[in-house]
């Protein structure tokens, strides 16, 4: 009897140790995601390529066929609300904070906040997804944008190598870079960037134009999430 007491006791002090949560509670992973039908990952996908071909509209109808409890598809409902500028991306990106897609939805955060020119928010956003899912080169990309943003060049430049050497093939944080290093009138190195991540001349024409505007105090912040060569969602305007 007196073991049983102990016990008990010992669990109502975790549980104020825990703000009134099971005392167990702190030491679990972040739930899992529940796993998908055929006919789900069917469905996804096709959601997938009609946002990857820019017919976000189309991708989210197929999306609203499928149940919400769902975090695949609140993830990609909200990028696509994201990306039509629509409200009900924020609350579908907190919905899924502290589920297995929480570094998805602090970067879907840092990127909505990005564009309203939050970049502080921004900035913490990404931050704990880079925590959350550190080899992660898009997250890590996104995150060097915003500091490129506040001119925070050492970090953002740390950020896209991060990023380039995590990913090879993937020249989105080469074109980034480049604009950094054209930013700083570093034309040599930017050059060798481009030769080393084979760029086209439209990158680079891309980069040097924002580099340019970055230059000009108030004016021509690189975006984060949408825009071609710069950021996550590219070509023009995919859902990861």
């Amino acid at each position: 009897m007196k073991a049983l007491i102990t016990v008990v006791s010992l669990l109502m002090l975790a549980g104020c140790a825990t703000d009134g949560q099971a005392p167990w509670s702190a030491m679990m992973s972040p739930a899992s995601c529940s796993k998908l039908s055929s006919d789900q990952e069917l469905a996804l996908n096709l959601a997938d390529d009609l946002a990857s071909d820019g017919k976000l509209h189309a991708s989210l109808a197929n999306l609203q066929s499928l149940p919400d409890n769902l975090s695949e598809v609140r993830l990609r409902k909200a990028k696509v609300y994201r990306l039509l500028g629509r409200s009900e991306a924020e609350p579908l990106y907190r919905s899924l904070l502290g589920t297995c897609l929480s570094a998805d939805a602090e970067q879907g955060l840092g990127q909505l906040f990005a564009a309203k020119g939050d970049y502080g928010q921004a900035q913490a956003h990404l931050q704990r997804a880079a925590r959350l899912a550190p080899t992660d080169e898009k997250i890590r990309n996104d995150l060097g944008v915003v500091y490129l943003n506040q001119l925070r060049l050492d970090e953002a430049r740390f950020e896209f190598l991060t990023a380039i050497e995590l990913k090879q093939h993937d020249n989105l944080a080469a074109a980034n870079l480049v604009t950094l290093l054209l930013y700083q009138d570093n034309w040599q190195q930017a050059a060798e960037v481009v030769s080393r991540s084979h760029l086209t001349p439209e990158q680079f024409t891309d980069a040097q134009a924002r580099a340019e505007k970055l230059k000009q105090p108030g004016k021509g912040k690189t975006a984060v999430g949408d825009q071609v060569a710069t950021v996550t969602d590219s070509q023009p305007t995919s859902v990861k």
